[in-house]
């Protein structure tokens, strides 16, 4: 199952994807409701209530602009830093070798303000030279959570999780060095995009499935989730520690390596470039940067 925000006749609404990734049905959410994308979805989920059945004619996927699963997640997305090992050996010489505890005793975990989520085909604006002339892409598969709880078993883990989605974490890296702590040069305006859809867990195998981005055309990432340093439920069981996940709850599980960062010299994003991520069993996740 795919679950789509998206804008059609002048209203957000929320649908089903066919299986051949054409067409969408509508779920009849009412206007307050549907502003939050598939978040409703996901709580009625949670508290055992059936959904509205689809209804009305599905639209065709060209004629809808779609939008991040979640415009605006119920709070802070938690993100994974250096979780695989190719990654974390590409900047084992760089700045940042000494800026966090050891990344094979613990996960490093940040976050990024639900404020920064855009969606499909939105522009990621670049913040000037004067604030950061050294922005990145970081492609991931992102962990939506469908069951509340807190100080969760790695061997629970994966009841809790609804499905999934294509985060960019795209940073600010002078600025995410200058502070040490990574927030800031995170959460920059439109610095989250977030898509195509969630695909459900049901559908999709988040522990074997390959991350691949390319930036104007050229592959820059390619790895297998197999290759995380955490897998999932360990990064839910770390997540959980004294904190309640709540359904909705994002956590974006890190990036591959081949960043713009780890390449000499660096090769940092400029206005006009596009970013695609691809996910297998996801989908395609592209934006502009201006």
């Amino acid at each position: 199952m795919r679950i789509a925000t998206y804008q059609y006749q002048g209203r957000r609404q929320v649908g089903l994807v066919s299986d051949d990734g054409s067409t969408l049905h509508r779920l009849p959410l009412d206007a307050d409701r549907a502003q939050r994308g598939a978040l409703p979805l996901i709580e009625d989920h949670a508290a055992g209530t059936a959904w509205p059945a689809p209804t009305g004619q599905p639209v065709h996927l060209a004629d809808v602009k779609l939008e991040a699963p979640l415009p605006l997640p119920r709070r802070n997305l938690f993100c994974v830093g250096r979780n695989y090992h190719a990654h974390a050996k590409e900047l084992s010489g760089s700045v940042f070798k000494n800026n966090a505890a050891n990344p094979q005793e613990w996960p490093i975990v940040f976050t990024k303000v639900p404020e920064c989520v855009i969606g499909p085909g939105d522009e990621v604006r670049l913040p000037g030279d004067a604030i950061s002339a050294q922005i990145d892409y970081e492609a991931e598969l992102a962990v939506v959570i469908g069951k509340a709880g807190r100080n969760i078993a790695r061997s629970d883990a994966m009841a809790h999780v609804f499905g999934y989605t294509i985060v960019n974490d795209v940073t600010a890296r002078d600025v995410q060095m200058r502070h040490q702590q990574w927030d800031l040069g995170k959460s920059f305006d439109t610095f989250c995009p977030m898509g195509p859809w969630i695909v459900s867990a049901d559908a999709l195998d988040g522990s074997r499935t390959r991350v691949r981005c390319w930036v104007n055309g050229e592959l820059r990432q390619d790895a297998p989730t197999t290759d995380f340093i955490f897998d999932i439920p360990t990064l839910i069981e770390t997540c959980s520690r004294g904190i309640t996940l709540h359904p909705g709850d994002v956590i974006a599980t890190g990036t591959p390596a081949g960043v713009g960062m780890g390449f000499s010299p660096p090769r940092y994003l400029k206005a006009g470039d596009r970013v695609r991520i691809e996910i297998d069993g996801l989908g395609t996740l592209e934006n502009a940067f201006a």
